[in-house]
């Protein structure tokens, strides 16, 4: 039966379990249409543009 030669810390393991657990932001990128900022692989939420197709129609914008 393995017997464990060295006990390892709680900090030392919740220093290594840091690492992965660390949340990255999200990238934006500039809409090629209107270049507002959007999220990759999304609908542009202001101009409703996709890959050079309009999948939504406009906002009506209020005066």
């Amino acid at each position: 039966m393995g017997v464990q030669q060295n006990r390892r810390s709680k900090a030392r393991n919740r220093r290594r379990r840091a690492v992965v657990m660390k949340l990255e932001s999200p990238n934006f990128i500039q809409c090629p249409k209107c270049h507002e900022y959007k999220m990759p692989h999304r609908v542009c939420p202001e101009c409703g543009f996709y890959n050079d197709t309009q999948v939504i129609q406009e906002k009506q914008k209020a005066k």
